[in-house]
């Protein structure tokens, strides 16, 4: 009975949520060649995932100019490596430093434009613009420890070098579900952009 009502619970969250919409050109062993549209979201830098995460969600329970309630979209980013710039899609990244920071942000509905997205309130939570770009992706499932994570990562930049297909920038990882959704029901993407043409 508990088990029914936990996997009730993963299909109706999953088909609750909006995701970001893609065109999907192509697959390469295994791995989709996607197109995303502009995108706006919303992201901080923080000491660590759950005061990143919380902040997020403050701005969009109503911590925005605008004390608007959004909707929560999916997916939503992790990223490791040396450096992102405030550019980079939504992700929660490793960023290197002495002191680790996590960066993370949310993808806004796709009712939001750059100039109708509410301004937040809190000075360490910003708006960003990511333009129409490509990005290669290597979808799987269940939890996504750092080293399942990393082994994906791997094996897609593996695939793109071997279809001389050129990343423009670091891999991150998109997680499509909510930390209650039942582990073999979890979406998760990694996802690398690659060079325009691909």
């Amino acid at each position: 009975m508990v088990l029914a009502g936990w996997v009730g619970w993963g299909l109706y969250s999953t088909k609750k949520a909006e995701s970001v919409p893609y065109e999907q050109l192509r697959t390469i062993n295994g791995a989709d060649i996607r197109r995303y549209p502009q995108t706006v979201l919303v992201e901080t830098a923080a000491p660590t995932q759950r005061v990143a995460f919380q902040r997020l969600f403050e701005y969009i329970s109503g911590a925005n100019h605008g004390d608007e309630s959004i909707s929560m979209t999916a997916p939503v980013e992790t990223q490791s490596g040396d450096s992102i710039t405030m550019t980079a899609p939504v992700r929660s990244e490793a960023t290197g430093t002495d002191a680790e920071t996590i960066r993370m942000a949310f993808y806004l509905p796709s009712e939001y434009t750059p100039e109708t997205a509410p301004e937040p309130t809190d000075p360490d939570v910003t708006l960003v613009t990511e333009p129409q770009k490509t990005v290669a992706v290597d979808q799987f499932s269940w939890y996504a420890p750092e080293w399942r994570v990393e082994r994906r990562m791997e094996k897609l930049l593996a695939t793109l070098e071997h279809e001389d297909i050129e990343p423009d920038g670091d891999p991150y990882l998109l997680r499509y579900n909510d930390p209650w959704t039942p582990p073999f029901m979890r979406r998760n993407e990694v996802a690398v952009a690659v060079v325009e043409g691909e």
